[in-house]
């Protein structure tokens, strides 16, 4: 069979959940099918929409089409004619049986629609709430409340609670800078609705989000299955935690401010007992803020927290999970099914996290 997998990112070129499990994805599907990824990258240096294909770093039976879409540059662009006229050749050329999507945030949201105009058989992966919320998270980004939580999807509502960073600033033009972006809001649904006619069958790797889909987004529960996320169980072995004097918590992932690692600082500097926290991701602005937090610690305290940097997830068993007794898992939003707790609970490594969302 003929697979053509769509994802919003790759690696080596984006590294969150998402994009690492479509890539592992894609090298097990290679094992008996013809596989090949459309996906994006950004070159500053290049053209917009420049295309170009190279075959997987990690295994070259996969090809990637790639298209150099800048975020900064299309970030609120959400029908785009050019990926879609690339996508269509790609389709053209490769004739493939099945097309996966996995996200469409960056691309295009009229892909599924060419796809079902094309009569080939269509699978969609949710990895989050996009389809539902313009942001993906349910958290309002200029809420009274830092990082509050949203109880649904309301066009007027996303551009106040969300949007709102974008008006003019005057207010002569405050009504019309609400009407612009409750419109592109409210546009911007009425494409992601439609896809659910244009999908064959949707999975939900966690109950959690397919009740969500279902009950608010109204994915015929015919068209929809909880099918968790599959690993290969030879990969995540041996684990060999070299015993050290005291126990060691870690946290694994990115630091932005909806993942909760400063409620996690801050819980730890409460313990009483001589625990230590190591913190892995690679370092980013708000990576700096995190510190800030720390340093307002105790020097007891803050010697025991330790800041790894970033990690290969092919050698996440060495690096990282041979260093922790536990992992914390502190998202204050409703996480779909975080890979990290999947990763530890193979190796049978303790997990601390919300009793909220697929996390729980």
């Amino acid at each position: 069979m003929k697979i053509l997998k769509v994802i919003h990112g790759y690696p080596p070129y984006y590294s969150a959940g998402s994009e690492v499990y479509s890539q592992t994805l894609a090298h097990e599907l290679a094992n008996n099918n013809e596989v090949q990824v459309f996906t994006r990258y950004e070159n500053s240096f290049l053209p917009d929409f420049y295309y170009t294909t190279v075959l997987d770093s990690s295994d070259s039976r996969i090809l990637l089409h790639l298209i150099n879409i800048p975020t900064a540059k299309y970030r609120y662009k959400f029908i785009n004619e050019e990926v879609n006229i690339k996508f269509k050749r790609i389709i053209d050329n490769f004739q493939p049986d099945l097309i996966h999507f996995g996200h469409l945030n960056h691309l295009s949201i009229t892909l599924p629609e060419i796809a079902f105009k094309e009569n080939i058989p269509t699978i969609f992966t949710l990895h989050d709430f996009w389809l539902m919320c313009p942001r993906g998270r349910f958290i309002q980004r200029n809420s009274e409340d830092l990082l509050q939580l949203c109880d649904g999807q309301k066009d007027q509502k996303c551009a106040t609670q969300c949007y709102k960073g974008y008006f003019t600033g005057d207010e002569e033009f405050l009504n019309s800078d609400i009407n612009y972006w409750e419109q592109w809001v409210a546009t911007r649904m009425k494409h992601t609705r439609k896809i659910i006619d244009y999908i064959d069958y949707f999975i939900s790797p966690s109950k959690f989000l397919m009740d969500k889909f279902t009950q608010d987004f109204n994915v015929p529960i015919n068209k929809i299955s909880y099918l968790d996320y599959g690993f290969d169980l030879n990969r995540l072995k041996k684990r060999n935690r070299v015993q050290e004097k005291e126990f060691i918590f870690g946290y694994i992932g990115t630091h932005t401010p909806e993942k909760g690692v400063d409620l996690l600082l801050k819980a730890f500097s409460h313990l009483s007992s001589k625990a230590k926290l190591r913190i892995w991701g690679a370092a980013r602005e708000e990576t700096k803020a995190l510190k800030a937090i720390a340093d307002q610690f105790s020097p007891v305290v803050k010697e025991r927290i330790e800041w790894m940097g970033s990690y290969d997830n092919k050698n996440i068993v060495t690096d990282v999970f041979n260093k922790v007794d536990a992992i914390v898992v502190p998202s204050i939003w409703g996480e779909n099914s975080p890979l990290v707790i999947h990763e530890a609970q193979q190796l049978r490594i303790p997990v601390i996290t919300a009793d909220y969302g697929g996390m729980a």
